[in-house]
């Protein structure tokens, strides 16, 4: 019989706290994926859309989206924590953009469980606290946020199926 092997993120029970998990690879972002996404979500920004125009204002460029930012930092972590294991996300938090992601750089992330605390009303589930940390390819934190989510014990999860 041959074995299969799924890809999957942690369950609750396998989240460590103050753990960093180093998501790869990292992302280059293109002028492309702003302008797509720029436009996609009816954001008529200048910074974004606009190379004349932001050539002029204090940072010189075009600015990537920083929703496009925050997304793709969340989805970065997607693979190694919550793929298959995540019941909902319950809230973003704490957002900020520390400095600006520009096109062509180069987007890392890493996690950090903050919390974690099974839940009262959810037998079998837990409630989870991450840092998201986004920081380009010279190391300067381009976003942060904290984020919740509700979570499978590995146990109960199985039990589901």
């Amino acid at each position: 019989m041959t074995r299969v092997v799924e890809q999957r993120g942690l369950y609750f029970d396998e989240l460590e706290e103050g753990v960093i998990y180093a998501h790869k690879p990292g992302r280059t972002v293109t002028e492309t994926d702003n302008v797509l996404f720029t436009t996609m979500t009816m954001n008529t920004q200048a910074l974004h859309l606009d190379a004349a125009w932001s050539s002029g204002q204090p940072f010189g460029q075009r600015l990537m989206n920083s929703m496009f930012t925050l997304s793709t930092m969340v989805g970065q972590s997607v693979t190694q924590l919550t793929q298959g294991t995540i019941i909902a996300q319950l809230g973003l938090t704490d957002v900020t953009f520390p400095h600006p992601l520009y096109h062509g750089d180069t987007l890392y992330t890493e996690t950090v469980i903050t919390g974690k605390r099974l839940s009262s009303s959810r037998p079998g589930q837990g409630v989870v606290t991450m840092q998201h940390t986004g920081r380009n390819q010279d190391g300067a934190v381009v976003a942060l946020a904290t984020r919740t989510c509700l979570m499978w014990t590995k146990a109960a999860h199985a039990a589901q199926s």
